[in-house]
């Protein structure tokens, strides 16, 4: 039997700092876990950076704050949500048991309305965006409504996270140019590649516990295939990341940090084990790092050269 890890690191900010009275909601936006937003928002980033390197300049810092700002509110949201459909799931579990809902600190309906306070600040953000940016990221609420209910019905939810994270590439990258070309296609696969990676690593956590309740996963599915289906992934997130850089006409001061992004993703691949959900989750929250190297590689691919990345 794998001891259980905590919903949080006891040592967090929120248990550390905030009001008590605060504790409860901060919890329920995911807010003492905050490498979730950091993981919402670098794919956003990573399509600023990529729209504004195509046209050889650096990233607009203002977007940059705009998509700091919404996807902390939308993550929020989007795991309060969440917790509304799970909270059956989450009391049998013994790593959620103790969230907001499930442990009675928060009612649904005040739930609901933490959701709806989210949303409507997201959506004066979304407001200033061109019109086929508004329409991407109103598109994106099907896959994060879809999301809570594919770990009953598919063995991948890991996969629908993907899609659903890094829906901000598609919507950084229309922010910048009012619509979308091929390399933001190839940036948005390397998105989905790279997350079906790392929340399969993170589901190691949960793989006794998912098993007990029933609960669907990458994980599960895979079994001791884990490690080499991780390493897939993230050879597939690599290459597109090149592709997306390539068809983009990135420069050559692309490639120091997307080499730094890929010897990260392999590292991790090459430590995953199914008997350590500890060390699975120090390598969940390594993923921070890992797209901060790839927003810094398209960032730097500004610098066109003489001949462009090849």
């Amino acid at each position: 039997m794998i001891a259980p890890l905590p919903d949080a690191a006891p040592d967090n900010w929120v248990d550390r700092h905030a009001p008590p009275a605060l504790r409860p909601w901060l919890k329920l936006g995911r807010f003492d876990r905050p490498t979730g937003i950091w993981l919402l928002m670098l794919p956003g980033w990573q399509g600023i950076a990529l729209a504004g390197a195509m046209e050889g300049k650096l990233p607009d810092w203002r977007w940059l704050i705009a998509f700091f700002v919404g996807a902390a509110l939308m993550r929020a949201a989007g795991c309060a949500y969440n917790d509304i459909v799970d909270r059956d799931f989450d009391a049998k579990v013994s790593r959620t048991a103790g969230r907001p809902i499930p442990s009675g600190h928060i009612s649904v309906r005040q739930a609901w309305a933490f959701v709806i306070g989210c949303c409507l600040v997201s959506l004066a953000i979304l407001l200033a965006m061109p019109p086929f940016a508004i329409a991407l990221g109103v598109g994106s609420l099907a896959l994060v409504a879809a999301y809570p209910f594919m770990k009953r019905i598919t063995w991948w939810p890991q996969a629908w996270l993907g899609l659903t994270f890094n829906w901000g590439a598609l919507l950084g990258f229309a922010a910048v140019t009012g619509g979308l070309q091929l390399p933001a296609l190839l940036l948005y696969a390397a998105g989905f590649f790279w997350t079906l990676g790392y929340d399969t690593i993170y589901a190691i956590q949960d793989l006794e516990d998912d098993a007990l309740a029933g609960v669907k996963s990458s994980v599960r599915r895979l079994g001791e295939a884990t490690p080499k289906a991780v390493l897939v992934f993230y050879v597939l997130a690599f290459v597109t990341a090149l592709a997306a850089a390539w068809t983009g006409g990135l420069g050559p001061l692309f490639l120091p940090p997307v080499a730094l992004f890929g010897l990260h993703l392999s590292r991790q691949a090459a430590q995953v084990s199914l008997q350590d959900p500890v060390g699975a989750l120090a390598l969940f929250k390594s993923n921070g790092v890992a797209g901060l190297a790839l927003f810094l590689a398209l960032a730097a691919g500004a610098w066109s050269g003489p001949q462009g990345l090849f």
